[in-house]
């Protein structure tokens, strides 16, 4: 397959793809320079974008290059988790607003239907996405039954949703296809723009009736041969597509609810998401350290900031890290953060993709051997989880973090110092960011209630996540090992 990468993690991605026999494409600057090597500027079947957050990335493209591509992506590390994108870029789905906002609308999508063990309907699989009021041509109501292309799509471990469209737009990275007449030139220079303009004619492709092509920037510096096969990439996309939306009656407000359909309309495209956790990044790091100096934690350190990112480049640029180089984690919060006095968020991510953030904390103490230690004051009402001690205003919350450890433990004081019980969170390797401690909950935890009792809790959840394809065998496995270990030390 002929993969497009963009982002952080282009180089160890492209170091990998490129042993196990696929085709990086379209590559930029940097990565010719690296692999000393020329990449071609064919169209891609896939596109891999590391996401704005830098945890993870996104791809997507053709089905059958995503599940294989998926198959390698989630090979990298012990805690690399990927999930199905139910709305990927270029989809035509059915849903039903449930919210109007400022400047769009909060759409219910259709993405699916559930069945039962027997092959029965359960409903419809659901997801959410966000339509801008400019993007359709009549007036949008809560309520209303819609018909959306996704025009951008959003992890789930965000809190963006897709975004949609009430048109359609079809194509590459070169030029796509739109409803209409003529010919569109995204290029600010006049001379450049009226030589795309002519590319139609001369290639000899011509779009389907009713549509229009629509030429990008990048365009501008591809060749004849690059142009003409993106050009006929998204004339099949908007003869395939662009007949299936027709045939179900076009996109934007459905005059009947009855029309909508549990199932896409139309589809070119599928995609996955993919979470990067410590381990994961590491090894990444020494994919990239067989192509370029890469200092230990290079992709850790990148995924924490921008800054942090650039500080990594100058570093690696002034001096080549020695082979026997450890993570320097005192180095990387004593610039970035987190300090001592600062707040700090515990995202709590779980392993169906989504994220809950368990607050901010107050740092009380950090240490170069990557523990930092925060505070949370509790507010009264309602009991701990599995330690069954009511919560009680003013109990102060104290949990130590501990980069690349997989647990991590929180132990809750009364006002008066008194202990009232620890939980101890078994998760995938701590990562403690400027901004937020990050992880994957893995379900099984440990307690130790105030009596001294240990107890194992939620097992069963564990069970339940692995039988829904949320966590991975091998995955479960180190979470109870890690569990076992625990129940033993305490």
């Amino acid at each position: 397959m002929n993969v497009r990468i963009r982002g952080i993690y282009t180089t160890a991605i492209t170091r990998l793809l490129l042993d196990a026999g696929h085709e990086v494409v379209d590559a930029s600057g940097p990565i010719r320079r690296r692999f000393e090597a020329e990449f071609p500027t064919a169209p891609p079947d896939v596109r891999v974008e590391t996401t704005a957050d830098r945890q993870g990335v996104g791809a997507h493209g053709d089905p059958e290059a995503i599940a294989d591509l998926r198959e390698h992506i989630g090979e990298i590390g012990l805690d690399t988790l990927a999930w199905t994108d139910p709305a990927p870029t270029g989809t035509v789905l059915d849903g039903e607003v449930t919210e109007t906002l400022g400047g769009g609308a909060v759409v219910r999508l259709r993405v699916g239907t559930d069945e039962t063990e027997s092959g029965g309907d359960k409903g419809s699989k659901t997801t959410e996405g966000y339509l801008p009021y400019g993007t359709v041509d009549d007036h949008v109501e809560t309520g209303d039954p819609v018909r959306v292309q996704v025009r951008e799509p959003a992890a789930p471990w965000t809190d963006r949703r897709p975004t949609l469209d009430g048109a359609l737009r079809l194509g590459g990275d070169l030029v796509s296809l739109e409803p209409g007449s003529g010919t569109r030139v995204d290029v600010r220079n006049d001379e450049t723009a009226r030589e795309l303009a002519g590319m139609v004619d001369l290639l000899g492709l011509e779009p389907p009736e009713g549509w229009r092509a629509v030429w990008k920037s990048s365009a501008v510096d591809a060749g004849t041969d690059e142009l003409e096969a993106g050009l006929r990439v998204a004339i099949e996309a908007a003869e395939e597509v662009g007949s299936a939306v027709d045939a179900a009656g076009g996109l934007g407000v459905l005059a009947d609810p009855s029309r909508l359909r549990d199932e896409p309309i139309a589809t070119s495209n599928s995609g996955f998401w993919a979470w990067f956790g410590r381990e994961t990044r590491f090894s990444l790091d020494d994919a990239r350290r067989e192509v370029t100096a890469t200092m230990p934690g290079h992709h850790r350190v990148k995924a924490g900031s921008a800054d942090a990112s650039a500080g990594v480049d100058l570093a690696e640029a002034l001096c080549e890290p020695g082979p026997d180089a450890e993570f320097p984690f005192g180095v990387v919060t004593d610039a970035f953060g987190p300090t001592e006095g600062g707040a700090l968020r515990i995202d709590h991510g779980k392993p169906d993709g989504r994220v809950v953030t368990l607050g901010e904390a107050t740092v009380t103490e950090v240490d170069a051997d990557g523990s930092v230690t925060v505070e949370r004051e509790m507010t009264g009402g309602g009991t701990y989880d599995g330690l069954g001690v009511s919560r009680e205003a003013g109990d102060i919350a104290e949990t130590s973090l501990k980069e690349g450890r997989w647990w991590y433990p929180t132990t809750y004081r009364g006002s008066d110092g008194t202990v009232r019980g620890t939980y101890v969170n078994v998760c995938t390797p701590v990562e403690v960011f400027p901004d937020a401690a990050r992880y994957v909950d893995l379900h099984v935890d440990v307690v130790k209630h105030p009596d001294g009792a240990v107890e194992r809790v939620d097992d069963d959840v564990l069970r339940e996540s692995v039988a829904a394809g949320d966590t991975p065998e091998p995955l479960a496995e180190k979470a109870r090992d890690v569990a076992s270990a625990l129940e033993d030390a305490l």
